[in-house]
């Protein structure tokens, strides 16, 4: 059964059509990755899953339950979007690490903002903040931060951030994670880094969804590619059909613009 189903998602600002009919599903354990060229739409199709836009028209279904449809008013209240959020963890471009905060504090935050709604949380307040530091210092010490925990954003490198950004998604144990450009904001030298822990995490049946002009890391870990041009899935398949056997004629040139 999917994990994700996406149903015709269109999406306009003002009147330029950003998201065109979009449709797609994604299993359990599955990575997809999303290319194409800047203003194919890519993002806004994150931004439009994480719930920070809200499309205009379509559906959008986790585990089976309708988190989003055009056509029901239920499932567009305002109220809603921070629970549909859960969903999705989202892993931005440029960190969007708060600065005043160590790394340790960055992944913290998240689950500490959610549990003070409980009722618990007045009564247990102790040992629920101990269990959420004790996540937070594991997720750290799996992106090999176990030695930067307590510094902050300007002291860690770009890669040392965006592995601080990851582990911060993972903290609320969403059921799909989500990157856009992960590596765009980083030296070369440091974008191995930040693949390797993706990659490890794909191992690991990670459910992943990528936006990504790494060509070849994303032949090399997803399940299948989904080519976007002008807001259209243009093409959809495995990495051995997209990238070696491409059907259309866009997808070729844009692919033979990677490859010379």
């Amino acid at each position: 059964m999917s994990i994700l189903e996406v149903k015709n998602i269109s999406k306009s600002f003002d009147r330029i059509k950003v998201l065109k009919d979009i449709s797609f599903t994604l299993d359990k354990g599955e990575v997809v990755s999303i290319i194409g060229s800047s203003g194919s739409g890519k993002t806004t199709l994150l931004r439009c899953l994480n719930f920070l836009e809200q499309p205009d028209s379509g559906i959008i279904k986790v585990n089976d339950e309708i988190l989003f449809d055009s056509d029901d008013p239920s499932t567009l209240r305002e109220s809603e979007i921070r629970k549909k959020r859960l969903h999705f963890g989202l892993v931005f471009q440029s960190f969007n690490l708060f600065p005043q905060y160590t790394a340790l504090k960055n992944v913290m935050l998240a689950r500490e903002l959610l549990v003070k709604q409980l009722p618990a949380y007045k009564t247990s307040k102790k040992e629920i903040q101990d269990n959420i530091q004790k996540q937070a210092e594991e997720l750290l010490i799996q992106m090999g931060l176990s030695d930067r925990m307590n510094n902050y954003p300007h002291q860690l490198s770009g890669g040392q951030c965006q592995r601080v950004a990851i582990a911060r998604a993972l903290a609320l144990s969403p059921d799909i994670l989500c990157f856009d450009e992960p590596t765009s904001a980083l030296d070369p030298e440091l974008t191995g880094e930040v693949l390797k822990v993706i990659k490890k995490l794909s191992e690991h049946n990670t459910t992943m969804i990528i936006v990504t002009h790494e060509m070849s890391f994303a032949k090399d870990v997803s399940n299948q590619v989904i080519f976007m041009d002008d807001g259209y899935i243009v093409e959809r398949g495995t990495p051995d059909q997209v990238f070696n056997n491409p059907e259309n004629e866009r997808t070729k040139q844009f692919l033979a613009h990677f490859n010379q």
